[in-house]
């Protein structure tokens, strides 16, 4: 396990720092690496850590959401409801319909297997967007409207939409049944989620102004009551449906509302455990991927990957309708959701590793997502922010 420890760093770190020269996501290096050390090319990985990669993908995850939230300010939530409520969920249900609908016309698979892939893909990518969004704001950019803040409020929480979707799908496709039911419970447990973030951050908050303690042990606690949050949406999922991860991302935005000073030493501390976590959770979603499954379905799945974006963008303008955005502006939401990453490493394994008919299918088509949008999105958002948002206190170009 050691040596496939150490090949896992070393050779994604190498294949990241050439991406990065490339002028493209470093995600996309750290997923090549996976492809190649794992056990349908070199099989250099040993087999124990691939049997917890769902785990330390999903710890990959509440990473993600957590620093998030530690960057969601709500007066700037307040500002600008309406339209982050609105591209919380819009774009991705355009998208997901759209896949759902046109994926068996390219595939042999079943109306409950195209809306599956369709919600593995809708999801943007938070490990693109969030570091860009948090730069942005520092810098200045989009300041008076503020579109950063809203851009990265409805992407965080359109993951979340987006993930308690696909939980609702894949259990439907495990009992042969497609319940309605299921799908308009996902309002009730985003609620639920918000309560029980908001509940858990004050009582952090209060536990952390009074008694001291260094911010990494606050950082281990944050950590562990993410895990509790997700274990307690599992272990209740029979009885009600809680989004745990709806609750980490509130967590965090509860901590920077009541303790804004901890809120930003913190989130410098989760950019650094981050490092870590986008090498486990790209490399092992590379790592299960069958490559020889690829050639049969590239041209279609490319085609399925735009048609997909187009009913996105529609989405992003429907949303923005309204709104004091310009066009220019507008543009901008549009270019920002088209990166997909994360969420797409994240769950695109799960129906292969739950024994899926179409779970190869899913995850190559999940992949290939992620190597055209995620270059083209990061590229994009790098070329035009200077030009279509309004002048920064200091301008400064992007980095990945």
């Amino acid at each position: 396990m050691l040596l496939s420890v150490a090949l896992i760093v070393l050779l994604s770190l190498i294949f990241a720092y050439l991406f990065n020269l490339l002028k493209l996501p470093r995600m996309i290096g750290m997923l090549l690496a996976g492809i190649l050390l794992g056990p349908y090319v070199l099989d250099l990985i040993d087999p124990s850590i691939l049997n917890i990669s769902a785990e330390l993908r999903q710890i990959s995850l509440i990473v993600i959401l957590i620093r998030a939230g530690l960057s969601l300010d709500l007066n700037d939530l307040k500002k600008i409801g309406r339209p982050a409520l609105l591209l919380s969920f819009i774009p991705a249900l355009f998208e997901f319909i759209v896949i759902m609908v046109v994926a068996p016309l390219f595939f042999d698979i079943t109306l409950i297997e195209a809306a599956i892939i369709g919600a593995i893909v809708a999801a943007v990518s938070p490990a693109i967007i969030v570091p860009r969004m948090i730069k942005l704001m520092e810098r200045g950019y989009g300041k008076k409207k503020p579109i950063p803040q809203l851009i990265l409020a409805g992407a965080s929480i359109d993951d979340v939409f987006v993930i308690i979707l696909f939980t609702s799908l894949v259990q439907s496709y495990q009992t042969n049944t497609f319940s309605i039911q299921s799908i308009l419970l996902i309002p009730v447990s985003l609620v639920l989620g918000i309560v029980l973030g908001v509940a858990i951050g004050v009582i952090l908050v209060k536990l952390f102004k009074k008694y001291h303690m260094r911010d990494t042990i606050k950082v281990l606690i944050i950590f562990s009551m993410g895990f509790l949050m997700i274990a307690l949406e599992n272990s209740l999922k029979d009885v009600i449906m809680i989004s745990g991860l709806v609750s980490v991302m509130v967590l965090g935005g509860t901590i920077l509302n009541q303790y804004q000073i901890l809120a930003h030493r913190l989130v410098n501390k989760f950019e650094k455990i981050w490092v870590v976590a986008e090498i486990m959770l790209f490399v092992l979603v590379g790592a299960v991927l069958d490559i020889s499954v690829i050639p049969g379905i590239g041209i279609f799945a490319i085609i399925l990957v735009f048609i997909g974006l187009l009913g996105r963008m529609l989405g992003v303008m429907i949303s923005l309708i309204k709104t004091k955005l310009n066009q220019k502006e507008k543009l901008f939401v549009g270019i920002s959701y088209i990166p997909k990453a994360t969420v797409q490493a994240a769950i695109g394994a799960i129906p292969l590793s739950l024994g899926f008919m179409s779970g190869q299918l899913m995850l190559s088509i999940a992949v290939l997502s992620i190597v055209i949008t995620a270059p083209i999105g990061a590229f994009l958002m790098d070329l035009s922010y200077s030009k279509l948002l309004d002048k920064p206190i200091i301008d400064a170009k992007l980095t990945n």
